[in-house]
């Protein structure tokens, strides 16, 4: 059912430990469970099922359930072991609390969505089920009575959502690349604010409740990241992906951020770094260097009786430049370029080779991603792709700078902090 393939010592890149196959269809989503050699997983093939390591070191499937429907998205509480499941049909259906995860037994149905469900997340604090949907809505129902407590209409298929339980703020980002938020309530919700960066749908959202700070991933190979804990309204765009971002995780202790795109590839982002936001394009009816008119400057055409030149924009600057003079590339790390870009000819000159210095490394998962999950107690990837196979990699912890002990100290500082401010809130 499973191969186990054992890692080589101290690998700097993330490590193939094992895995997973005997799927008839393609794995919409699978987690690894915390604390424990298991991983849960659901598919396209109707089938939610929980496979636990033998002593012969495979995986093999202790629970093997069969749904109404395909299951297109799922979401794995660990304190209470709930399994909630999001279908094609619409319907989100919960797992009983089970300690052993022997047996699933799914009591709680509800039809949450008028099509298929993209995504499902299930909220302890509050006992709330959220979902998205295909029919362009987003909604949150009571996790014991399967009561629909309320619903917000979106202007587009909503694919991504992450929730913030400390402030209640739901983040939803839809096909037309836009990321709304919410404030949730009992039975109603209010309209914080919208996101806009990406040109392309939004693919992937993961929400970091110490930085306060959220990753967006697009269908145009870019992730945004929103410092919303700023309040400075800054957006640090991320260009490493040659195809569809499809998930995002993010590892507190280390300061990494981990995506992995549709053409396999695993990009590890260091965060541990001074980045900056890149420069607006600027407007200009003539190059901003030589001054030579663009093609549509009639007036500046006939005068100086010379032909027009295309635009184009120098990443680092942003200015309106021609062909001639930004014919250079560079890659630009700390602006989130770590392919080479179009630079004018006067920036290629003060890039310095430090500032042309990588802050990601690439990797390649070998195959087709579709799903992610990252388990942060033992640095477990997790990756499920076209393919119908689970990948279970042991994440690299080899840093640039500090030592991933000063990482964890500095992760569990921040918590413990975070845990007064809310004591002392209460009081």
């Amino acid at each position: 059912m499973a191969a186990e393939i054992r890692p080589l010592a101290q690998a700097r890149t993330p490590v193939l430990l094992s895995e997973i196959e005997a799927f008839q269809d393609v794995v919409n989503t699978a987690v690894i469970i915390p604390k424990e050699d298991g991983v849960i997983s659901v598919s396209q093939d109707r089938t939610v099922r929980v496979w636990l390591k033998r002593d012969s070191g495979q995986y093999w499937p202790s629970v093997y359930h069969t749904m109404p429907a395909p299951c297109s998205c799922m979401s794995f509480n660990p304190e209470t072991r709930r399994i909630s499941v999001g279908m094609d049909n619409g319907v989100v259906s919960v797992s009983e609390q089970n300690k052993t995860l022997t047996c699933v037994a799914f009591t709680n149905i509800t039809f949450a969505h008028q099509g298929g469900v993209t995504v499902v997340l299930f909220v302890l604090e509050m006992e709330w089920v959220l979902s998205t949907g295909q029919d362009k809505s987003f909604t949150w129902h009571c996790s014991e009575s399967g009561q629909q407590l309320g619903t917000y209409r979106t202007t587009a298929w909503v694919s991504g959502l992450q929730f913030d339980v400390e402030t209640r703020h739901a983040f939803v980002g839809d096909y037309s690349g836009q990321v709304t938020i919410l404030k949730l309530e009992q039975d109603n919700c209010n309209l914080v604010t919208t996101f806009k960066g990406h040109t392309g749908n939004v693919t992937a959202l993961y929400w970091d409740p110490v930085q306060r700070v959220l990753f967006s991933g697009s269908s145009d190979h870019s992730i945004i990241m929103w410092d919303i804990g700023g309040r400075k309204g800054t957006a640090i765009e991320l260009q490493g992906h040659n195809e569809r971002v499809q998930g995002l995780c993010y590892a507190p202790h280390t300061r990494q951020l981990i995506s992995c795109g549709s053409d396999g590839g695993i990009v590890i982002w260091n965060m541990d770094v001074a980045r900056q936001e890149t420069p607006e394009w600027l407007d200009s009816d003539s190059c901003q260097k030589c001054e030579q008119p663009f093609f549509w400057n009639f007036k500046q055409m006939w005068d100086t009786k010379k032909i027009g030149l295309r635009q184009h924009h120098c990443r680092k600057c942003g200015q309106a430049v021609c062909g001639k003079c930004s014919s250079k590339r560079s890659t630009i790390p700390l602006l989130g370029f770590e392919f080479e870009v179009r630079v004018c000819d006067s920036c290629h000159e003060s890039i310095t080779d430090e500032e042309r210095a990588p802050t990601a490394t690439f990797h390649d998962s070998k195959h087709a991603v579709v799903h992610m999950h990252y388990e942060p107690t033992r640095s477990w990837l997790l990756t499920s792709g076209a393919d119908k196979v689970i990948k279970v990699r042991q994440h690299s912890l080899v840093l640039q700078g500090r030592s991933p002990c000063v990482h964890l100290f500095i992760y569990l500082f921040l918590q413990m902090i975070g845990s007064l401010i809310l004591v002392r809130l209460a009081w």
